[in-house]
């Protein structure tokens, strides 16, 4: 009867964000309360406890999850050592266990630890010893490091972009430990680093050229030998010392395999590489603007994706469009709390004058006045239209600035679906054009049904225009923040127990 432990620590930052995330920023719960939670939505963890509850014999000790209610910048040093703090008094506090699932995400960083995964993995080691078996679960943008892998016995991530398939990761999670457990397996994983960041079209891993890395992949995983691989690209936008895009796989107890597969994954992705960046179109967009005629028009915000990291307080757009003389009936959200205190105080149907944007991010975006009328007041509480999660944008405002109507949270909140605007009563289809702060969201959800689909070229700390950002921390040469850049591809092997 095994028992298995289930933790999660998860979180994805821009560390060019200059507002820097906080304890407040995650949904934490305990014990009984994870399961309860994570049995109610279609994510990773969803995924593991169908395998372990449809399994006899399996005993569940939920210890800790700080799951990240929205991406975020940087997390504030003594909050991450809370969090840290509580994930590993809970560890502590487990009876002797036969495997621990860890879900992570792989992109996180504080102010001082660049590699949090890996410290925690580390530290866990510590309590637990060196023969618990560790199974990870990562998103594919995460950043794979070494202290992650020394310290797993293997590694789960993401297949699809966008990001489809939570669920079915933990699942493959799941069902992985438990064959380790049992002494089915013996996992060998090799690595290998690739020098590139990458964003654009090409990385829609159904249509794009990433599938050919992605596929490569998948038939490792599921051929003879095969338990697990992936190809990440990490977030461009986490500027930590191991920031790059990797291949790796793992195998039953087969190094040679593990190493050709990985090799061969990452060069299928190199060959791609050079297409995966995004054209970009000019902020001084008011041509686009000015000849369109029907439908509904998607003004992409990448630069300020809050689920890559970004501040989401971005009123760049709305400037652009309000300076032009923009006629159309234009959809947008932006996190200003300020704005909303005040819409809070006048009431609904009473019309208010105030400065919206560039509150958490005041470098980039300077505050733009509106006078506007007060539509709706709601909590911002609500479930995603994706997988069901519980997101809480705070106290929220829907503002009417002539033609443009604007969802404004008291803080930043996933956009990667429409449930944010769904949830306060608007509708994109409605609209003439909508900002969508998001680089690629599920085909559904904007681009089947948008006459066109406008990647533009705004100021962001998640902004496509990735030399524009400015790292200084991943190593060099890097593609695209760097001319030439050679690519030797190389192996590591990691196993715990040969």
């Amino acid at each position: 009867m095994p028992r298995i432990l289930i933790a999660e620590c998860k979180q994805e930052v821009s560390t060019f964000n200059p507002h820097l995330s906080g304890y407040e920023d995650f949904g934490i719960r305990h014990g009984e309360e994870l399961l309860k939670y994570h049995r109610t939505v279609r994510n990773e963890i969803g995924g593991a406890l169908s395998v372990f509850d449809s399994t006899p014999g399996v005993e569940l000790v939920p210890a800790y999850s700080a799951f990240f209610i929205t991406s975020g910048g940087t997390l504030a040093k003594a909050d991450w050592e809370r969090i840290a703090s509580e994930f590993l008094d809970s560890i502590r506090a487990a009876p002797p266990v036969d495997g621990v699932y860890f879900c992570m995400h792989g992109a996180m960083a504080s102010e001082e630890e660049l590699d949090p995964e890996g410290w925690l993995l580390a530290e866990t080691r510590k309590i637990l010893g060196e023969d618990s078996p560790i199974v990870v679960s990562l998103d594919l943008h995460g950043i794979l490091t070494d202290r992650m892998t020394e310290h797993s016995d293997a590694i789960v991530a993401y297949h699809t972009y966008p990001h489809v398939d939570f669920f079915e990761t933990g699942q493959r999670a799941a069902k992985l430990l438990l064959k380790i457990v049992a002494g089915e397996v013996k996992p060998v994983m090799a690595k290998v680093t690739v020098p590139a960041l990458v964003r654009g079209d090409e990385l829609i891993t159904a249509t794009g050229s990433i599938h050919y890395a992605v596929e490569a992949a998948k038939s490792v995983e599921q051929g003879p030998g095969g338990l697990s691989a992936a190809m990440m690209w990490g977030n461009p936008f986490t500027d930590v010392p191991e920031l790059a895009s990797c291949a790796f796989v793992v195998t039953d107890n087969d190094p040679a395999l593990a190493e050709r597969e990985a090799l061969r994954i990452a060069n299928l992705f190199w060959e791609h590489h050079g297409k995966m960046q995004v054209p970009l179109v000019s902020l001084e967009m008011t041509g686009i603007a000015k000849s369109h005629t029907s439908g509904t028009l998607a003004l992409v915000d990448a630069a300020d994706a809050t689920s890559s990291g970004a501040s989401g307080d971005s009123n760049a757009i709305l400037r652009a469009l309000m300076e032009s003389g923009c006629n159309l009936r234009t959809l947008l959200p932006i996190v200003d709390e300020p704005a909303v205190k005040m819409a809070f105080a006048a009431g609904i149907g009473a019309t208010i004058t105030t400065s919206i944007g560039g509150t958490l991010d005041p470098q980039r975006f300077k505050p733009l006045q509106i006078t506007a009328k007060v539509r709706l007041l709601a909590d911002g509480r609500f479930r995603s239209e994706s997988f069901g999660e519980e997101w809480l944008a705070g106290p929220t405002a829907v503002l009417e600035a002539g033609n443009f109507t604007i969802v404004v949270s008291s803080r930043a909140v996933n956009l990667y679906d429409r449930s944010f605007f769904f949830a306060h009563g608007q509708n994109p289809e409605r609209f003439d054009a909508v900002v969508v702060k998001s680089p690629h969201c599920q085909h559904h959800m904007y681009a089947a049904w948008c006459v066109r689909m406008v990647n533009v070229d705004a100021p962001g700390s998640s902004s496509a225009n990735l030399p524009y950002l400015g790292h200084t921390r991943c190593a060099r040469p890097m593609f695209p923040l760097d001319a030439e850049v050679p690519f030797q591809p190389q192996a590591k092997l990691f196993q715990r127990h040969p």
